[in-house]
């Protein structure tokens, strides 16, 4: 519960969280953030990550100056973060399968799977793009590419435009946007913002797709 909190707090305050990092690590926070963005799309688990906000708050504190962080040169390091992180979750579907959901698996939920599956369909190959947009689809579009074997070379062509674009447009957003006073004074409810907008299309085709099932 304790953990849950923190989490909660990080994401309501993560300009503060986040300028705290850079002020006590300096350059090591290219590596931290690298790490963050790999494991929210590397690992099946790690869904809960906020890569939306996060990248949102590292531009706006770049474009605030004082940070000693370049934003084209994190841009390059999250980039291949993105990529590496979606191609070992793709192969970690390839060997695992689908059977790593279950109803009753709080981390691992079948409606995660659900959701993304229905994404799938709806989109085709065009999800592994669009899923990087959505909150806790983007970590489950990987793993579910993986399990249903599309090829490879397809996937990482995908994977690359997603990432790209993901990284791209939520930090640069954060770098032009970030400075002005609205979003300054109201940080908070721009991030919470960003990931109702973001979810709520992937909850719209899962209820759909659960209404043709029906």
């Amino acid at each position: 519960m304790e953990i849950i909190k923190h989490l909660i707090d990080f994401i309501l305050h993560i300009d503060k969280h986040l300028a705290d990092i850079i002020s006590q690590y300096h350059t090591l926070t290219y590596l931290i953030l690298f790490i963050i963005i790999f494991a929210e799309t590397g690992f099946v688990v790690t869904p809960f990550l906020p890569g939306d906000s996060l990248l949102f708050a590292a531009g706006a504190l770049i474009a605030a100056g004082n940070t000693g962080l370049n934003i084209y040169l994190l841009a390059l390091i999250l980039i291949v973060a993105a990529f590496v992180g979606n191609t070992v979750n793709y192969m970690l579907g390839s060997y695992l399968g689908p059977k790593v959901f279950k109803e009753n698996n709080k981390v691992l939920k079948l409606d995660y799977y659900l959701q993304t599956k229905a994404f799938f369909d709806k989109h085709g190959g065009k999800a592994v793009i669009f899923s990087r947009f959505v909150p806790i689809i983007r970590t489950i579009a990987p793993f579910v590419a993986g399990v249903g074997r599309m090829p490879f070379l397809r996937y990482s062509i995908y994977n690359i435009v997603g990432g790209a674009s993901w990284i791209i447009i939520f930090l640069f957003a954060g770098y032009w946007l970030g400075t002005v006073p609205f979003f300054k004074e109201h940080f908070s409810l721009v991030g919470i913002a960003i990931i109702l907008v973001s979810v709520i299309p992937a909850f719209i085709a899962a209820f759909k797709s659960r209404k043709k099932v029906a």
